[in-house]
């Protein structure tokens, strides 16, 4: 199907155009008043991502709300670790919770994984094909899916944290095992893009939430290689891989096969150009927090940020836009963009 406002994968593919898009993380979530209503309908948040047409309605809220230049599908990153028989719960206000996490050689090696894991997502699948037939072509649509390391690190420590220390120790104590558990995640994750490219995204984004927590060297070693695979083995569309955290790892993801590098608020545009080139196509990166000022402060930042990286840059926040936020700031700094010429 033809993308009548293809401005995003213009961009990934490193040409040159009249204005950068703009997309948000999390744009499809608590910012919209039409989301908060359908939540408070539903018995929970995992109701929500695997009712297809319902995960569908959400991805396209912030399309007609907002007028971003791309959609996202709505779903979790944590689908990867349940269809690979490590189920979790979501518990309001505290976030996800693992009943049972990964604790022996025994667990990774019961673990379903791959093609067979990527099965059990059907209801992922069935909504990004309603999600692009509602598009209609009007924008790209935008898979994702959690980096190995971000994922491990849930399905080791059971639930958030501040350290990750219990997903840490294993990496430290038996990274044999770790390495199993990494390349089970992997190979589940590949087999997961490739399907929903398939139904219909356009461009995927890799995050890697926790990658700041490791050391350069734990990174080099537990995180880059199975990136690395990723980025190879997804050739349909451009990859985006965004790691939060990870500026001393720059050199390494710069070397990935990826289309785009996702930037934090951390990385000033001056130094990522710097470090990645002029030609090197970025997202990001205004502070979430940025969203809280004035109409004006936030224009003005929004244009300087754009001018500081000067061309190859997909504009969205440094991660993703925090629940509270004003939607009307949200629309200002989305509309800043959108007016904006080279």
């Amino acid at each position: 199907m033809k993308i009548h406002n293809d401005l995003l994968l213009r961009v990934a593919r490193g040409e040159k155009t009249e204005r950068p898009p703009v997309w948000l993380m999390r744009q499809a979530g608590r910012i919209l008043p039409q989301y908060r209503s359908l939540r408070a309908s539903l018995s929970g948040f995992k109701e929500l991502v695997e009712t297809p047409h319902l995960a569908a309605e959400v991805s396209l809220q912030p399309v007609d709300e907002l007028g971003v230049d791309a959609a996202i599908i709505f779903s979790d990153i944590l689908v990867i670790p349940e269809a690979m028989g490590l189920p979790y719960e979501m518990i309001e206000k505290k976030g996800p919770n693992f009943p049972r996490t990964i604790q022996s050689s025994l667990d990774i090696q019961n673990l379903i994984e791959g093609e067979n894991a990527a099965d059990e997502l059907g209801y992922v699948y069935k909504a990004v094909e309603i999600t692009v037939n509602e598009l209609q072509g009007k924008i790209p649509l935008i898979g994702f899916a959690g980096a190995p390391w971000t994922i491990f690190s849930y399905m080791v420590e059971g639930s958030g944290s501040k350290t990750f220390s219990k997903a840490k120790k294993l990496l430290y104590k038996e990274p044999a095992l770790a390495h199993q558990l990494m390349a089970k995640i992997t190979a589940t994750t590949i087999q997961y893009l490739k399907r929903k490219i398939a139904a219909g995204v356009s461009i995927v984004q890799v995050f890697d939430s926790w990658a700041g927590v490791l050391s350069p060297a734990q990174y080099e070693t537990f995180a880059i290689p199975y990136l690395k695979q990723i980025c190879e083995a997804i050739t349909a569309v451009p990859v985006i891989v965004f790691a939060r955290g990870a500026w001393f790892a720059m050199e390494n993801i710069n070397q990935l096969d990826c289309a785009v590098i996702g930037l934090d608020w951390n990385t000033p545009p001056e130094v990522a150009r710097g470090e990645l080139g002029n030609q090197r196509v970025v997202q990001g990166n205004l502070d979430p927090c940025f969203l809280y000022a004035s109409g004006e402060e936030i224009t003005a930042a929004t244009k300087e940020m754009i001018r500081k990286f000067a061309g190859h840059h997909i504009v969205n926040l440094g991660h993703g836009v925090y629940p509270d936020t004003p939607l009307e700031n949200v629309k200002t700094f989305v509309n800043t963009v959108k007016e904006f010429k080279y």
